[in-house]
């Protein structure tokens, strides 16, 4: 499906190289964009990106660590410089880690908050410094539905998400203004490493889909694992001209799994 006022305009996507990432690099790809993917696995994102390259994809690639304020601005600079004015951003980078909040390390609490929301605050503030004398940009941010709905071993990353999710909304009320819309995607349990990660052994689709009394999660109504490109079509969506008055919502693509809510 094509989706307008995406071509031709540069789309910067942090996390590339991630399940979710991929699948948005793609995606922005082909509805026209020229896309600047984002990542701090130097190998992996340069051998994502030669392979999109040779399937024709118009795309540019930068190494970089979201939780680092100064390189974040250098980087935006950069791509400003060489490759055009950001119009869109999606970010999609994230971390977790599984543990209970008496057994969580520091170090990792500290790491899940540098990634899920200072990280997005530093690349949206680089960008949007830039986006408002231009009076123009649509960002989606990935969230999770996890801000939503307490888990159990994940009160570091949910609690990440929750933050990041109403940074977004005000965001968006500041930037409404000046013609730039923000929005969020909160996708439940999705096709990546990350969602397997979560998984005991062969039977972790079925029980993420059935749920778990034990661990309190309700599973999923629709009666399956989402996949990326669930994802991916709900965020070219909200940054296309379908979606031209619509800012500040938080859109979950959980298959039902947190009831609406």
């Amino acid at each position: 499906m094509q989706f307008t006022g995406i071509t031709g305009k540069v789309a910067v996507v942090t996390g590339a190289c991630g399940g979710m990432g991929q699948s948005i690099v793609e995606g922005l790809s082909d509805n026209g964009a020229h896309v600047v993917a984002l990542d701090n696995n130097t190998e992996k994102l340069f051998a994502f990106v030669s392979e999109l390259k040779q399937n024709g994809h118009h795309i540019t690639a930068f190494t970089l660590d979201i939780r680092n304020y100064e390189k974040v601005a250098e980087t935006i600079d950069m791509i400003e410089r060489e490759v055009g004015p950001i119009e869109i951003l999606i970010h999609a980078a994230g971390v977790l880690f599984l543990d209970s909040v008496v057994s969580l390390p520091k170090s990792n609490w500290d790491t899940t908050f540098e990634v899920n929301t200072s990280g997005v605050f530093h690349i949206v503030q680089a960008i949007t410094r830039r986006m408002i004398p231009r009076q123009a940009g649509a960002i989606v941010v990935v969230s999770s539905n996890a801000a939503r709905m307490p888990r159990m071993s994940m009160a570091a990353y949910a609690a990440s998400k929750a933050a990041t999710t109403m940074f977004v909304k005000c965001l968006g009320l500041e930037l409404a203004n000046y013609n730039i819309r923000c929005n969020i995607v909160s996708p439940g349990s999705t096709n990546t490493e990350m969602l397997k990660q979560l998984w005991k052994n062969d039977t972790g689709e079925q029980v993420s889909i059935n749920g778990t009394a034990e661990e309190y999660r309700l599973g999923i109504p629709l009666r399956k694992i989402g996949e990326p490109v669930d994802v991916t079509n709900t965020i070219l969506f909200l940054i296309s001209d379908m979606a031209g008055h619509i800012t500040m919502e938080d859109i979950c693509v959980d298959g039902g799994a947190t009831l609406g809510l």
